[in-house]
């Protein structure tokens, strides 16, 4: 069976925020809510610094403990193995959001969030659409509209440096596994808060 995810390779992430910023026109998502975000820290001391960045979203756990938290099951696993929200079902219960140990699921309650006083045209329209609700759960789905169409989700496929490999983790001929194959054994993946064992489908490598 498919088992969609990610591999990110921090060693190619410049800090760039292409990912964020393509999530958010993709998404048209409330000021306050980034789907796709990148931590940076500094290091060392002037003139020898240096700084790390880490892209995060949501892990699409084998395990996701939203799921299990959501009162009214509008947080679902899909068979190709994207966690994603039923808006319809959303009773704003926000479980989800305290269960999520990346921090990766929202709750923005009212259109006050949004970027400026009144809608932008961008808003409007994923709002009119459907493809965006207020007083929704909202999450990364790994853009499941343009996977369903055949396309990589947005920050894949904005990403300059290319450190965003999505495909399907099941498949040992997929972009992911082709590229942890070549990277492997000197560079090993691990997974953020692992000690969470939601058994996270997206992998980093160092």
């Amino acid at each position: 069976m498919t088992r969609l995810g990610m591999v990110i390779d921090l060693k190619r992430c410049i800090g760039c925020d292409a990912c964020t910023l393509a999530c958010k026109q993709e998404k048209g998502t409330p000021q306050s809510v980034m789907l796709a975000r990148v931590f940076s820290r500094e290091y060392g001391k002037f003139p020898n610094t240096k700084k790390f960045y880490l892209p995060i979203l949501c892990n699409h756990c084998e395990d996701p403990p939203c799921v299990d938290a959501c009162p009214s099951h509008a947080m679902i696993k899909r068979k190709d193995g994207i966690v994603s929200v039923i808006e319809d079902k959303c009773c704003g219960a926000q479980a989800c959001v305290s269960a999520c140990p990346y921090g990766a699921i929202y709750y923005p309650a009212s259109m006050k969030t949004f970027t400026l006083s009144e809608l932008t045209d961008l808003e409007r329209y994923q709002i009119q659409n459907g493809i965006m609700k207020i007083r929704s759960a909202m999450k990364c789905d790994f853009c499941a509209i343009r996977v369903g169409e055949g396309m990589e989700p947005a920050c894949v496929a904005t990403c300059p440096a290319g450190c965003r490999i999505f495909g399907d983790l099941d498949d040992p001929n997929s972009k992911p596994n082709l590229y942890l194959h070549n990277r492997m054994p000197q560079d090993v993946p691990f997974y953020l808060r692992a000690e969470a064992n939601t058994k996270p489908n997206v992998i980093y490598l160092k």
